[in-house]
């Protein structure tokens, strides 16, 4: 009953990875817990929401609705299927945070303990199928959300950079959008900026 679209960029991971590996330690010591690029992802979609009311709103039977809280669900693979577990306050979040708040929601849903409040409240959604090998795919959006990204695996490709052929780590990004609460250009201009805030990972 969402009428879908779908916009596509491969990213140049190199910053991405260089973040993730300069937190490691950091995080680690300070949280007991370790950085994923998922955890990332969450990081740079929620500023990047901030920015974009309409990407954080929702199609209702009154119209458009703007969130205030940028509440970023994670996809999670549990026995029975997929839940979609609810990072809250991804714009304000550190990926320290993110981190710990990921690896305890994500324990409980594979323990079947989430509670009402774990799986409520989301204003976007992240499913990252990397970890199977995905290269890309197009996600569903999860109503009454307007829009979910989908993750592709990171993957060293032959790309040309400055007109010369240089191997670096590729990822792939595809969003969904609904076209009753945003138009193209405008996930356009959302997708450019979660572009962005990957390259400049390490101000996460």
């Amino acid at each position: 009953s969402v009428p879908h679209f779908f916009l596509t960029r491969d990213v140049d991971a190199s910053a991405l990875n260089a973040a993730r590996e300069a937190l490691l330690p950091v995080v680690e010591r300070s949280r007991g817990v370790r950085v994923t690029h998922t955890d990332l992802l969450v990081a740079a979609v929620g500023r990047a929401l901030r920015k974009h009311p309409r990407m954080n709103a929702s199609w209702t039977a009154d119209g458009i609705v703007l969130h205030q809280d940028v509440n970023v669900a994670i996809a999670v693979s549990v026995a029975q299927g997929v839940v979609t577990a609810v990072v809250r306050d991804a714009d304000r979040a550190t990926p320290g945070d993110i981190a710990l708040r990921r690896r305890d929601l994500t324990e409980r849903a594979r323990a079947g303990r989430l509670q009402p409040a774990d799986i409520s409240g989301a204003t976007f959604t992240i499913s990252n199928l990397g970890m199977f090998d995905v290269d890309a795919f197009s996600a569903i959006i999860v109503p009454p959300q307007a829009a979910i990204l989908a993750v592709g695996v990171i993957v060293d490709r032959v790309v040309a950079v400055g007109g010369l052929p240089v191997v670096r780590p590729m990822l792939t990004l595809t969003l969904s959008s609904d076209h009753r609460v945003i138009d193209g250009a405008g996930a356009a201009v959302f997708l450019k900026d979660v572009v962005a805030a990957i390259n400049d990972a390490h101000t996460l």
